[in-house]
This record gives C-alpha cells, sequence and structure tokens, in this order.
C-alpha cells in the first residue's frame, strides 16, 4: 500500500468510529432486546419487517430486500423462527417456485411485546445521544452513501 492508499488520520477516525459504533450498537442492542423478550437482533427485524405489511406476510425474496440480508441468511433464520412458532411458511398461489413467509399469532404477540421496549432502547441508546443537526447529517450521510453503493453494484436477481 503506498502512502496515498492510506487513510489519513481524519478518515481513519471517522472510518474506525463508524465501524466500532456500529457493532456496539448491535451488539447492545442484541442483548438488551434478549433480556427483554427473549429475540435476537435478527428474529426482531424479521418480525418488525412482516409486522409492518397489513397481512403481517411477504414473499421470502421480498423480506430479503427489506432486509438487505443474503438468501441463505434468511432461509436459516426463517426456519429457525419457523421451528419457535414465531413464522410460517404459506404456498403462493401465483407462483408455484415461491412461498409467503408469515407471521403466526405467537409471532404477532412478540412481537406486539417487543417492539415498544425495543424502540424506547434505540431512543435512550442512539437518538438521545445525538443533536437534531447530528441525526439529520446523519440522514444525508447514509443516503449518500447508499446511492454511492447502488451506482456502483450490479442489481442482483
Amino acid at each position: 500500500m503506498t502512502a496515498s492508499d492510506a487513510l489519513s488520520e481524519r478518515e481513519r477516525r471517522a472510518w474506525y468510529g463508524f465501524l466500532t459504533m456500529q457493532e456496539d450498537l448491535r451488539r447492545h442492542l442484541n442483548r438488551q432486546l434478549l433480556r427483554d423478550s427473549g429475540l435476537s437482533l435478527a428474529d426482531y427485524s424479521v418480525l418488525s419487517g412482516l409486522s409492518n405489511h397489513p397481512d403481517g406476510s411477504l414473499r421470502i425474496f421480498e423480506l430479503r430486500e427489506l432486509l438487505r440480508w443474503e438468501k441463505t441468511r434468511l432461509t436459516h433464520q426463517i426456519s429457525r423462527m419457523i421451528s419457535r412458532g414465531l413464522l410460517e411458511r404459506r404456498p403462493c398461489t401465483e407462483d408455484n417456485r415461491g412461498s409467503y413467509v408469515t407471521l403466526t399469532e405467537e409471532g404477532c404477540a412478540v412481537i406486539d411485546k417487543a417492539a415498544p421496549l425495543h424502540v424506547a432502547d434505540v431512543r435512550r441508546t442512539f437518538l438521545d445521544a445525538v443533536s437534531p443537526r447530528q441525526l439529520d447529517a446523519l440522514a444525508a450521510l447514509s443516503e449518500a452513501v447508499l446511492e454511492s453503493i447502488k451506482e456502483r453494484e450490479p442489481a442482483e436477481d
């Protein structure tokens, strides 16, 4: 690596600070969710994504796009949650190759209990730690990086 390839101190501080913050925040949120509701952050992501749809159901590819997960990760997560009674698979009548993943009554009850506790923790841990100006800057930064990724990566199937 040449000197021009290396990160400046400013860039290093921002980049590694972002990575560390992201990992520590995920770890904290995961631990708190487990304590409060017995859900992992991955469980919560799936349940929350489904609960935001009127019938609590999405095609698996739609859920994958929503969560931005790899196919194998989502498949394994859904299987674990089905075995715990939180989700069920339903055939897709419009496309025999596909299926829906749907919240069960138990899944609905669990996310209804967990959501207010999780949102309160997100507020205490993240939102209350930054100013409105910082929050706006973070939103703009996130949008800029996501747009850059979108421009550089080919669309997935």
